[in-house]
């Protein structure tokens, strides 16, 4: 990995494109540093440090909203409008149509994404200071009338400016910039969780620090063997003779990932899977008795273990299947192989070919998900069975991070590559 930056560092395009990237990131770092005013830092540093819900979206918005600051939603309102409207292009055939017209149509499909983030992000933000300002911690004050407005809007504001900022990553093919935004913040919290790990521990929890470690290599291990393994396809190209000339004739493969999706459907699921209980949170200060029981119901519900990892688990295994009918289409690698002249051996060309391919997807991408789901859940599997608290935030943040560093990691020698084929 080292070894990749430093090569991709002696390419002075890459190099320029890498320091923007790193710009980009200190930039998001600075505005997460900036509160808003009226809140108390430390009571609300508090106040997630001992609630798992919001832990969870603070790891959604990169750290941003422990300290409340003027990115404080983070990426979340994004996630749930790419969400909403991916599951629109399933059911309205416009978008539809969209989604296979390929860079254009990828590209209006994020306006639409985008403009649905602004409504969705102005909402969390009242939802979030509301609950907020109605702990008993009293963590918000004086957020009313025009001065809640302005939070709103300056929160709301500041999630697109993350989005505007992923975007402008994104085009430098440096990795995803929505997923190095994440990855920066919990990259950020680890001095700060290790300096915690060191003044609070005690000899009766080394078992639990033993068992920690253990899990997260084993985690490391594990997602590092779901991005990178794949089944190959034997592709063989036909002989074609042009004079005195034989082109063609020669045999590839081609390359189906077991997890073809990185960690998106684990950051899609978490989004998913904290509403319910921030809802709940919301509802359960109703003066109105049937709302204020249905929010009581919502929270046991998901405070119960067992239920919130078997739901986690199936949002990660459906997101799976999910996002790679999105960005999967046999049928269109089934054209492009037969307009070159390449075939697989034993398989005829056209509608042969595109339900073998579909077929062989499903059957790996059945593990694929498996092993994703199995890995997302595994914290909530070591709380359960070992006590293990620390890593029910630490588990889904290994995931993320390893994922995003061989997706990022993986662009660089593609583009390293190629800058060495044109010999510049």
């Amino acid at each position: 990995m080292f070894e990749v930056f430093a090569q991709a560092f002696r390419i002075k395009n890459l190099r320029k494109r890498i320091l923007f990237v790193l710009a980009m990131l200190c930039v998001f770092r600075f505005a997460a540093h900036i509160p808003l005013p009226g809140i108390d830092l430390k009571a609300l540093e508090d106040f997630f440090s001992n609630n798992q819900l919001l832990g969870m979206l603070n790891l959604l918005s990169g750290g941003a909203m422990a300290s409340f600051s003027i990115v404080a939603l983070g990426l979340a309102p994004y996630i749930t409008a790419s969400i909403i409207i991916q599951l629109l292009t399933m059911v309205i055939p416009s978008l539809e149509e969209l989604a296979k017209q390929g860079s254009r149509g990828r590209e209006k499909i994020n306006q639409y994404t985008n403009l649905a983030t602004i409504p969705l992000a102005m909402l969390q933000s009242y939802a979030m200071i509301t609950l907020l300002s109605r702990s008993q911690m009293g963590l918000i004050s004086g957020l009313t009338g025009i001065k809640l407005i302005t939070a709103i809007v300056t929160m709301a504001a500041g999630t697109m400016f993350l989005v505007w900022i992923g975007e402008l990553i994104t085009e430098k093919h440096i990795g995803n910039g929505i997923s190095l935004l994440i990855l920066a913040g919990i990259l950020e919290r680890i001095p700060l969780s290790l300096q915690r790990m060191i003044v609070t521990f005690e000899p009766s929890q080394i078992t639990n620090y033993i068992i920690f470690v253990i899990l997260a290599v084993l985690t490391i291990v594990a997602v590092v063997y779901l991005s990178e393994g794949q089944r190959h396809i034997p592709v063989s190209y036909a002989r074609r003779i042009r004079g005195n000339k034989m082109y063609g004739g020669m045999d590839t493969y081609l390359p189906l990932r077991v997890n073809p999706v990185g960690m998106i459907p684990i950051i899609f699921a978490m989004a998913l899977v904290l509403f319910p209980s921030l809802i709940g949170q919301f509802l359960v200060r109703s003066s109105v008795s049937w709302v204020s029981n249905l929010g009581n119901v919502l929270i046991s519900l998901f405070q119960n273990q067992v239920i919130y990892g078997i739901i986690y688990f199936a949002l990660v295994f459906a997101f799976t299947y999910f996002y790679t009918s999105v960005i999967f289409h046999p049928d269109q690698i089934s054209e492009n192989l037969q307009r070159s002249g390449a075939f697989i051996p034993g398989i005829r060309p056209g509608k042969p070919t595109t339900e073998y391919l579909s077929f062989t997807t499903q059957r790996i991408l059945f593990f694929g998900a498996l092993g994703l789901g199995i890995i997302a859940v595994l914290p909530v599997i070591t709380r359960g069975v070992f006590k293990v608290t620390t890593f029910t935030v630490g588990g889904a943040a290994v995931l993320i991070v390893v994922s995003v560093i061989l997706e990022t990691v993986n662009q660089l020698k593609a583009q390293i590559s190629v800058y060495e084929y044109e010999g510049k």
